[in-house]
């Protein structure tokens, strides 16, 4: 592309990530079911079940969840996951420890992104690969579940850049969309790449 294709001006002016985060703000969050569980069953036990699930839909095939239901590979299965996304792959503190061999048993696909929820990380770098691996399970007809440690900012980045890039949502239109069904948060810094690369798309696209 055409060093003169960056400065052509947008319609309606520069995605900022205060306009992101008003977006953020401004969507509510919809109560849901749980994937995987019968909202009218009464059991006490079926109940405590769902208490240790952290886990939304917020796309066809894309769920978004914590650290602890990552591991849950049993519930994983039971609700058809095919692929997993761990975007906070690490051992230190804030990480979540699992890896390709972690699921081999259950034969789910793996990816794993060292990122730490910091504003400074560079989480860009790998928006292309997250939507490239999300687009492959969505393409053969698998599940995804996305996660961090805690399933706001890191995970719900991913989905929005995967959105973004291969379903052409805007910034605004993919983040209101997965906050309708999840209470995601990117950080500042997150917000602000992911204004940059709508505004890279949106140039791409003139």
């Amino acid at each position: 592309m055409a060093q003169q294709d960056f400065q052509k001006p947008l319609t309606g002016g520069e995605t900022t990530a205060s306009n992101l985060s008003r977006a953020l703000i401004a969507t509510s969050v919809e109560h849901k079911p749980l994937p995987g569980f019968d909202m009218d069953r009464d059991d006490p036990r079926y109940y405590r079940l769902q208490q240790e699930i952290d886990c939304d839909l917020v796309y066809p095939g894309i769920l978004i969840g914590d650290a602890a239901t990552a591991k849950n590979k049993s519930y994983l299965k039971r609700i058809g996951v095919t692929h997993v996304l761990n975007a906070a792959e690490g051992t230190r503190f804030g990480f979540v420890p699992t890896n390709k061999e972690y699921y081999r048993d259950v034969n789910m696909t793996y990816l794993g992104l060292p990122l730490a929820d910091l504003p400074s990380v560079d989480i860009s770098k790998y928006f292309y690969t997250a939507a490239a691996f999300i687009d492959d399970a969505m393409k053969s007809g698998g599940k995804v579940f996305v996660h961090c440690m805690v399933g706001v900012s890191r995970s719900a980045t991913c989905v929005i850049a995967y959105l973004m890039i291969k379903r052409h949502l805007l910034a605004e239109e993919a983040i209101r969309l997965i906050r309708k069904s999840r209470s995601i948060h990117p950080n500042e810094g997150f917000l602000y790449q992911l204004a940059r690369l709508d505004n890279q798309l949106r140039r791409h696209r003139l």
